[in-house]
């Protein structure tokens, strides 16, 4: 007789009973226990295994470093907290500023951080004290009028190195007539001093007048953009020292001082300009008798002025209520008398320059060449002719 043997399914090869078993058989619960700490088992080892194979360290390549770094910031976070000085707290309102005091044992000139050294408290607010009381110098406003003549040049040279030498802010207003010559505009340029360059369109039909037209343009131009400063009408053919300069910041609305001149004869020297007791200006000094009857015996290179005269005359409560400007209807040499009388009421609205008015601080002198043509380009076309040869 054939006998037929039942294999175990594939798909139950897994079930914890034998072939023909109940379930739920005592059998059957004893032996799927001892499959199941079997199982566990052999989990447990091959997680042994795989944390210490060393091929399994991969898997997290980034948890060393982070404790690395964790462990280095602390380290550097402990050491910078750490106090190696006493702090004194300062007394007073001021509590935000503090002093930190070396040990005992090291002098205070020994200590530094990164070669800065410690620098005194009180030192330091002195200065900025100091700081706080700078004032901005005013701005000299210097107005030359010029025209083309054979000592142009040297002239216009001469005044530019004083200027170079002043203090700034300084501004140069030089003014022509007629049209802006290119052998002025270069001399400008060169000069190395803040400058603008004017051109006077007035047709001036005498010599006389060239100077008074120049100088009201320049006025016209201080006005129309309100230039604030110390106005001085420097000619180009005066000698000027450089403390005058200097002294013209210390005027407040007009400021005058004698003027050194030297006769048209040339063989005497004239001196013209106030007399003053202090800053006070008490009288005047005059050689010309033709002069005697302007009310103010001064030059015109011996007086400056507030520029604020000109745009702003209510701050200075002007009895005029036209335009500043020079005159040229009236006689030569009294230009400067009629151009104070609208500045200044009287002398007691002047201030002596310097105190005691003591010092001669320019000249005027008469030493143009009139005979000498004036060269274009500052350079003579045909060469000189030698008188001595070389053998």
């Amino acid at each position: 007789m054939a006998s037929i043997r039942r294999t175990l399914s594939p798909l139950y090869h897994d079930r914890p009973y034998d072939n023909g078993g109940a379930p739920f058989s005592p059998s059957s619960i004893s032996s799927s226990q001892k499959g199941t700490s079997k199982h566990n088992s052999s989990q447990l080892l091959s997680y042994l295994t795989a944390t210490t194979d060393p091929k399994s360290s991969r898997r997290g390549p980034w948890r060393r470093p982070l404790y690395q770094f964790l462990a280095f910031f602390l380290i550097g976070f402990l050491l910078g907290m750490t106090p190696y000085g006493s702090i004194d707290d300062v007394n007073g309102a001021d509590r935000s500023a503090f002093e930190i005091k070396p040990p005992s044992n090291v002098k205070r000139e020994e200590v530094g951080v990164d070669g800065v050294s410690f620098v005194e408290i009180g030192k330091k607010e002195k200065e900025e004290e100091d700081f706080d009381f700078i004032v901005p110098r005013k701005l000299v406003i210097v107005v030359t009028p010029t025209y083309n003549r054979a000592m142009q040049a040297y002239y216009l040279n001469r005044v530019a190195q004083t200027l170079r030498l002043v203090e700034p802010p300084v501004l140069w207003i030089v003014v022509e007539g007629g049209a802006a010559s290119f052998e002025t505009s270069e001399i400008l340029r060169k000069t190395g001093v803040m400058y603008r360059h004017l051109v006077c369109k007035r047709n001036m039909t005498s010599i006389k007048d060239r100077g008074v037209h120049q100088r009201n343009t320049a006025l016209e131009h201080i006005e129309l953009h309100k230039l604030d400063g110390i106005v001085y009408f420097a000619d180009d053919d005066n000698v000027y020292t450089l403390e005058l300069f200097q002294s013209l910041r210390q005027i407040r609305r007009f400021g005058t001082w004698p003027v050194a001149m030297l006769a048209p004869s040339k063989n005497k020297a004239i001196l013209e300009g106030p007399v003053c007791n202090g800053s006070q200006v008490i009288g005047w000094h005059t050689n010309e008798k033709s002069k005697r009857l302007r009310r103010f015996h001064v030059d015109m290179s011996g007086f400056a002025f507030n520029s604020t005269i000109l745009w702003d005359p209510k701050r200075w409560k002007r009895p005029f209520p036209h335009p500043t400007r020079q005159l040229d209807t009236v006689k030569e040499g009294f230009q400067e008398t009629t151009f104070i009388e609208q500045v200044v009421a009287d002398e007691s609205d002047m201030e002596g320059v310097p105190p005691a008015c003591s010092r001669i601080l320019n000249w005027h002198l008469h030493l143009d060449a009139r005979d000498v043509p004036y060269p274009q380009g500052w350079v003579i076309q045909k060469n000189l002719e030698a008188l001595i040869t070389v053998r």
